[in-house]
């Protein structure tokens, strides 16, 4: 990975230095930020390092640690050492990483910013002080996040191994009979990782729980008939993440064939999303796939174009397909469509799209279609929609099942994208 991450550093210290020069700066700061504390208590929250910063490092940062950018310099390292004796030692790491750097050790009473020039700008939380203000600053270089570089995207090959052996093991806790929470400490024991080093919370669903979208608990007793897990779980590498989500079923049935067809779709979209297509335009094609699915199985009696202008699929598939992946598993920059800021937010057909950019070459996307039996949504189709079309005898037989939810990583190509989680199962079977 050497010679990948230094070729990436080059690359960040030729955008930063495009940063300063167009608004006029000397120098940028970049922090991690620092712990937070539970309400009365001496119990600090997860830490996640700001983005902006652990883009610069090929190891996992901590708090209170700092990046400064500087035309024509080494890019320097301020790492936080503390006279500590209730916390285990926090040592630079050693590497090759090093050539590339200045290092300074501080400790948080040390005055190292004191002799930053003063045209300094500030990014990530708790701003400096002694930092200008620069409008504009945080949405020029989010803009330029999206498109990955080879080091990134080889973090994200790892991220997606590790990610893909949590699944398997988890699919095989679930057909053995495990409770929600055994299944997801068999992901993390073979994604290699703890619950608080997961890039988000692992959800893991049974049954009715599949048709909750961000469904966050655990239960601990194992349920008598179990017929279906629906896992959304990730790794991190560098930081990086992988955000995959995987419907597993116990039985060859009327649900089994279903989840089958929407997996055949959902490799579908993934092979479209090739560099200059629009992501709304997958979106839609989503839904045409979904009113389709919706009609083949009996669901909905109505065209295609019935269902579109109804809004039928939306009932079923209520989320966006997919976001940009990173750093952050819902990475930035989504609806912004110039270094400027200029946003193109989601309009009332798809309210919840977390990505409306036209792709390009070597952006990370996740493509993950949904179908799913939620009740309140159901309900409320059968009070606003006439004629709407829907078998509830049908839907009836497939509410237990709660839903389905099939997601990849992608990285988008002039033709042929390539799919991180496919190739990462591939490897782990």
């Amino acid at each position: 990975m050497t010679t990948l991450y230094q070729e990436h550093l080059a690359v960040l210290i030729q955008r930063y230095e495009e940063a300063m020069a167009h608004f006029d700066l000397d120098a940028i700061v970049i922090a991690s930020g620092e712990k937070s504390y539970y309400f009365q208590d001496d119990h600090t929250h997860p830490f996640h390092a700001y983005s902006g910063v652990q883009q610069w490092l090929p190891f996992t940062l901590g708090a209170e640690t700092y990046v400064i950018v500087q035309a024509g310099k080494k890019p320097t390292l301020v790492w936080p050492v503390r006279d500590d004796f209730w916390h285990a030692p926090n040592p630079v790491p050693s590497g090759d990483w090093q050539q590339n750097w200045e290092v300074s050790l501080a400790k948080k009473t040390d005055k190292w910013f004191a002799d930053l020039p003063a045209k300094t700008a500030w990014l990530g939380p708790q701003p400096m002080a002694l930092a200008v203000a620069c409008d504009g600053l945080k949405a020029y270089v989010d803009f330029a996040k999206a498109v990955k570089t080879p080091f990134e995207i080889q973090a994200m090959r790892h991220a997606s191994l590790r990610g893909a052996s949590g699944h398997i093991a988890a699919k095989e806790a679930f057909l053995a009979g495990m409770s929600e929470l055994e299944i997801h400490l068999a992901f993390l024991q073979a994604s290699q990782q703890t619950a608080a080093q997961e890039p988000y919370p692992g959800i893991v669903g049974l049954n009715e729980h599949a048709a909750v979208l961000h469904y966050e608990h655990k239960a601990i007793e194992k349920m008598a008939n179990s017929r279906t897990l629906l896992i959304d779980a990730g790794a991190n590498e560098h930081g990086y993440a992988s955000d995959i989500t995987r419907t597993f079923v116990r039985y060859d049935d009327d649900f089994s064939a279903l989840v089958n067809d929407l997996d055949a779709m959902e490799q579908g979209l993934c092979h479209g999303a090739m560099s200059g297509v629009a992501f709304r335009d997958l979106h839609q094609d989503t839904l045409v796939g979904i009113a389709t699915l919706l009609r083949d199985h009996k669901i909905c009696s109505l065209s295609i174009e019935e269902q579109l202008e109804k809004r039928i699929p939306q009932v079923f598939f209520p989320h966006g397909l997919g976001h940009l992946l990173g750093l952050q598993v819902h990475d930035v920059g989504g609806h912004q469509i110039d270094q400027a800021g200029t946003l193109s937010l989601p309009d009332d057909k798809a309210p919840f799209l977390r990505l409306t950019r036209t792709l390009e070459e070597n952006m990370v996307i996740t493509i993950e279609p949904g179908l799913y039996f939620i009740p309140m949504l159901l309900e409320k189709m059968q009070v606003e929609v006439k004629q709407h079309g829907c078998d509830m005898a049908r839907i009836r037989q497939f509410l237990p099942y709660g839903g389905i939810r099939i997601e990849d990583n992608v990285v988008v190509k002039q033709d042929l994208s390539e799919n991180l989680t496919r190739d990462a199962f591939t490897k782990n079977y």
